[in-house]
């Protein structure tokens, strides 16, 4: 519930506090005093609406979702809406967007001014025929479970037929892109051994013939010993130079021989091929890589009947158990659409409106089961009736949710419901909203005397000069203003005292 609102310096109103009580909570006042207003920088508040305060704030006692806001639950949780040269807005004094305040607060706040389907659609209809029902939980918990299972299956299977169209194309395209790097046979590190073996070849004939040259320094060899000894210098140093000298050129001189039997072409387009894998794969590994996976691939291929034939049968077996459960729970509410409809015409028949039809037809599977709910007020379709039909049809929906409702349904403003009604329409949405009070808590603005005297705390809106102010009445004081409402500014003593019974009576009622 919202526990305290506080404003500041919005159009008539410079500072307003109200302590908020559970239930039904009723704003009249004159014409012009500032209802309107009020409501509406109370949505504000909570980022529902927008308003051109300085400050509006409200306390709530909702539970908010710390894991994924981010944002820590206190006793009472503050929503904060101020404007400077901007609007801000804060919950629990951590900045917030707009949006995700109003998203927030839409779990708990509903405004029903406006011609909202959400009450209508058939998640919600078919929630609380179902929670008239006894004995349905286990059935429909087990739909839900093999609903989830069925649509699992159903995604793969159709991947796999999708696959199997394309699985002519997909095969020998895999078989193609093998049996091109199979042609070539590429091994890792081919291309850096080859490129060695070409630049051996292209300095082959120069490294050769400096070679020959070098080795007539070995004519010479003697003379060097010579002078050596003659000097009386140990020669040895000369000799395991000369020795080092004739094995590396031994070396080089059998490496580059043996490139006489490469063959230059061959090893040129060799290159070439490997380089073409390079650029297609980026690297020798890569594409070899890409070849087990394409052997991989067609090996699934390959295997895809066998999936397929597996997953058809547990397919038809889910499929005829979703069937059987669906039609289990058809079954169920066909036998319940009946009260259902009876007791919604009763809460209609309270709001004089018209009979409500109401069926059940199949529908696409969903979570759900196949029903659809198809409800008209008598035989016209919701999008065609009146607003104020169309909000007491609302009101009379959430009535009859509400009579299996555990918790606490959240908050809902309501803005003039009863306007343009006669005295029993308004007692009779009186009445709903009483009902739905113990369950909602209800903010409403009203000109009748009859819902004004149903609420469970009342303010008065009014004006003293330009500036508007909202007081909590007492019980006196609302006779006087349920009074002023009856006759009138100029109050009766018949008015009063018609205004006096009714709220006693309602007090009794309570």
């Amino acid at each position: 519930m919202i526990e305290r609102f506080y404003l500041k310096d919005y159009l008539s109103f410079k500072e307003v506090e109200l302590n908020l009580a559970c239930g039904l909570v009723v704003f009249t006042g004159p014409s012009g005093s500032g209802k309107s207003i009020l409501m509406n920088s109370l949505l504000s508040s909570l980022g529902a609406s927008s308003c051109e305060a300085s400050l509006c704030e409200s306390g709530v006692t909702w539970e908010l979702d710390s894991e994924n806001t981010g944002i820590e639950n206190d006793d009472i949780n503050v929503f904060k809406h101020i404007k400077k040269e901007k609007s801000r807005y804060f919950i629990n004094n951590q900045t917030v967007s707009k949006k995700a305040m109003a998203g927030l607060g839409s779990k708990y706040l509903r405004h029903l001014s406006l011609k909202d389907f959400s009450d209508f659609e058939n998640e919600n209809l078919i929630s609380i025929l179902d929670n008239r029902i006894e004995n349905i939980g286990p059935v429909k918990n087990e739909y839900k479970k093999i609903f989830a299972e069925h649509k699992i299956l159903k995604s793969e299977l159709i991947k796999i037929q999708e696959e199997e169209k394309r699985i002519v194309e997909l095969k020998e395209f895999a078989s193609f892109e093998i049996k091109k790097i199979e042609d070539i046979s590429p091994k890792v590190l081919e291309d850096e051994e080859l490129l060695e073996i070409k630049k051996g070849l292209s300095k082959k004939e120069k490294v050769l013939e400096s070679i020959e040259e070098a080795s007539a320094i070995f004519e010479h060899e003697h003379k060097a010993f010579s002078a050596l000894e003659a000097l009386d210098i140990d020669s040895s140093f000369f000799d395991d130079a000369m020795n080092e000298l004739r094995a590396v050129l031994d070396t080089a001189q059998e490496k580059f021989s043996a490139l006489d039997d490469v063959d230059v072409e061959e090893v040129l387009n060799r290159i070439e091929e490997l380089s073409g894998l390079k650029r297609r794969y980026g690297g020798i590994e890569e594409a070899l890589e890409y070849k087990e996976q394409k052997k991989k691939e067609l090996a699934e291929y390959e295997n895809i009947e066998i999936t397929k034939d597996d997953l058809e049968k547990k397919y038809t077996i889910i499929d005829a158990k979703l069937k059987d459960l669906a039609k289990s729970l058809t079954g169920l509410r066909h036998v319940e659409i009946k009260s259902f409809k009876d007791d919604l015409n009763k809460y209609l028949k309270e709001l004089y409106l018209r009979e409500a039809e109401v069926e059940i037809e199949e529908s696409e599977y969903t979570a759900l089961g196949k029903d659809k709910i198809l409800l008209k007020l008598n035989s016209t379709e919701l999008q065609k009736i009146s607003t104020g039909e169309f909000n007491r049809l609302r009101l009379a929906i959430l009535a009859l949710k509400s009579e299996y409702m555990s918790k606490n349904g959240g908050v809902l403003m309501l803005d003039e419901i009863d306007a343009n009604l006669s005295g029993e329409e308004s007692m009779s949405v009186a009445k709903v909203l009483r009902q739905l009070s113990a369950h909602f808590q209800i903010f409403v603005i009203s000109h009748q005397p009859q819902l004004t005297s149903m609420g469970d705390q009342h303010f008065l809106i009014y004006k003293e000069g330009d500036e508007s102010f909202a007081k909590e009445l007492d019980f006196n004081d609302r006779v006087d203003e349920v009074a002023r409402i009856i006759s009138g500014e100029s109050v009766t003593k018949e008015a009063k005292k018609f205004a006096k019974e009714l709220l006693e009576a309602n007090k009794c009622a309570l």
